[in-house]
């Protein structure tokens, strides 16, 4: 798919990180970009800087998902071009116990809910509804009518002590990649998934720097952390490759996470 000004995208999560990185990347091709995000303030200002479009959004709530896309359609029309970055990390194991006083506990259900309903339901929803809306549209070369991109995790096939909600949800993204392109490849949708490692983004930013240092000396090559615009390059590349379909691919630097 050519990305011009006659393409309009949909970023979730658009307001930092993986998501902003994209979101700028895809209007500097020309595509008219509204961002779906919680964080009206910066949402606000880099939609401004893109001349693009914020939408204030929760991907697990159906209602605001639905407000979100009638705004962002009625601004820039039906979207050739969604991409999933919103999601959320959590921490906490299946059970532990204390080792001061011996007592045991188990992950609160309420968290793991909470982790599936962003992380997966969110993404299978937008897809969902994008997809129906792209299925309005004419096809462009080889009857092509979109494409959408998610993102997982490391994490969905790695996953580290601690981390069982995630990587329950990311790899969900992972296992419904490949039946959402094949419901979708009669309607000429292509779906892809994108597997980051260790990148820099507003949550690793949070961590001390000395972890920061460790992390990225854990890469095999290169021995840093992944910077989101190469992130959005890889988002390009399976927007602008038609025939990049049904694929999860892993952006890490070559990185297997060990057990912690």
């Amino acid at each position: 798919m050519k990305i011009d000004q006659s393409i309009a995208a949909i970023v979730t999560g658009g307001a930092s990180g993986l998501g902003e990185a994209s979101a700028r990347a895809l209007a500097e091709k020309g595509a008219k970009v509204a961002l779906f995000d919680l964080n009206e303030e910066r949402g606000t200002q880099i939609a401004a800087e893109i001349d693009g479009t914020f939408c204030k959004v929760d991907v697990s709530d159906e209602a605001s998902v639905d407000a979100g896309f009638a705004k962002a359609r009625q601004a820039h029309g039906q979207e050739r071009i969604l991409v999933n970055c919103a999601g959320i990390g959590t921490i906490g194991k299946t059970v532990r116990r204390d080792k001061e006083t011996g007592e045991i506990s188990h992950l609160p259900v309420s968290l793991f809910l909470k982790t599936l309903q962003v992380n997966l339901m969110g993404t299978f929803q937008c897809i969902a509804k994008s997809s129906a809306g792209m299925m309005t549209l004419d096809g462009l070369e080889d009857g092509e009518r979109g494409a959408i991109v998610s993102t997982a995790s490391v994490a969905a096939v790695d996953g580290q002590i601690g981390q069982v909600a995630y990587s329950a949800s990311k790899g969900g993204v992972v296992g419904m990649t490949l039946p959402i392109a094949r419901d979708l490849m009669s309607e000429g949708i292509r779906v892809n998934t994108i597997l980051p490692g260790i990148f820099a983004t507003p949550l690793m930013a949070g961590l001390p720097e000395k972890a920061q240092v460790s992390l990225a000396a854990s890469v095999p090559f290169p021995k840093r952390l992944g910077k989101p615009e190469e992130y959005a390059n890889l988002v390009l590349t399976m927007v602008e490759n038609g025939y990049f379909n049904g694929e999860c691919v892993r952006l890490d630097g070559a990185i297997r996470m060990p057990p912690r």
